[in-house]
């Protein structure tokens, strides 16, 4: 497997060498989009999800793009199923859905996390020892199951022999126009610790809002409220929600929640064009999540959560309406997988020019 091909980037070219990255849960690419941009030749995506394998292959269709099951590639040789040496990958990049852990053993290693996808991750790592890893997740890992998931993570990532740094990014500081927190947790191989360093991008000067991506966007499918609905987000201003309504009007659509404790804001959430997005979902109408088009009452469509989230707009997504949906929503934002893996190949080009 060639490991030396042309990247393309949108960067200056041969300005740095190549480096790959293996993908895991790579779903429609935004993590691997940006991966790519800041200068990695992705050998390698895993993805179980047929539309997303499939949206994967039409775009780049010189990926190497696995359709199966972690579970069934993780036990394999993977040095030789990727032509690889141990120690030659430069970044495990992807982000494992949050599962709680057994602690049967209670060791809080990598034996507690059997069972669940984090487990194929930490063999991957385990077994390929790459020069650096990228894991992305929700904020709320940290709290989940008392801390004590993400505790086990990390002793798992140590075990496996790396010294980690963590922190939370929200995309609209990095060049999305969209309210997004994620949890980002790098890890450099012990032995390359001191030759190289890895830091978070910091935050650029300006946040992008709804109006600097919401211009001339392609045409796109997408879905429509009920006419009883509709009719309902006509009466919502931008950036308003349900107590911006009448109050007869807002107690009928809103029945048992009502009565509901909290600001309950995300009820006839309608969006402003001066305001970022909040966090792109992964259906387009969830009662007490809302985010309704600032300008018409309805529901953002497919193109449209895709420049929320930075996407191309020549980037396809195969399958369903609802699939399609699915697949953006579940993205991590391409512009910050950008700044993130730039300042990664930073620290990787300190060891590879010899530095």
């Amino acid at each position: 497997m060639e490991h030396n091909q042309p990247i393309s980037s949108g960067l200056p070219q041969n300005t740095y060498p190549p480096f790959t990255a293996i993908e895991l849960f790579a779903g429609a690419g935004g993590l691997a989009l940006g991966v790519e941009k800041a200068g990695f030749n992705t050998i390698g995506l895993i993805e179980l999800d047929k539309d997303a394998t499939e949206t994967l292959k039409t775009n780049r269709p010189d990926w190497n793009v696995i359709c199966d099951d972690i579970a069934n590639i993780s036990p394999l040789n993977l040095s030789e199923y990727f032509n690889l040496k141990v120690g030659e990958l430069d970044l495990l990049s992807g982000g494992a859905p949050c599962q709680a852990f057994s602690y049967a053993g209670k060791r809080l290693g990598l034996g507690d996390a059997r069972g669940t996808l984090f487990y194929h991750y930490a063999v991957f790592l385990q077994k390929l020892q790459p020069k650096t890893f990228l894991f992305e997740n929700v904020r709320g890992l940290l709290t989940h199951d008392k801390g004590r998931t993400y505790k086990t993570i990390i002793n798992v990532f140590t075990e496996c022999g790396y010294t980690i740094q963590k922190q939370v990014l929200n995309a609209w500081d990095y060049g999305n126009a969209q309210k997004r927190e994620r949890l980002i947790t790098i890890g450099i191989r012990n032995d390359l610790v001191g030759k190289i360093s890895i830091d978070f991008p910091k935050p650029h000067k300006y946040k992008p809002i709804l109006r600097d991506v919401l211009q001339n966007v392609p045409d796109s499918i997408g879905a429509q409220y009920s006419d009883y609905k509709r009719d309902i987000f006509k009466l919502v201003p931008p950036g308003g929600y349900w107590r911006d309504i009448p109050e007869d009007i807002a107690k009928a659509y809103m029945k048992s929640c009502w009565n509901m404790g909290g600001g309950r804001t995300g009820i006839l959430r309608r969006m402003s064009l001066d305001e970022p997005s909040l966090a792109v979902l992964t259906s387009p109408s969830q009662k007490q999540t809302e985010r309704c088009h600032p300008i018409e009452p309805r529901p953002f469509n497919i193109r449209e959560n895709a420049r929320i989230q930075s996407f191309p707009d020549e980037w396809q997504f195969c399958g369903g309406m609802s699939s399609q949906y699915k697949q953006v929503g579940n993205a991590v934002p391409v512009n910050l997988a950008f700044d993130i893996a730039t300042e990664i190949r930073k620290g990787l080009e300190k060891i590879k020019c010899g530095n």
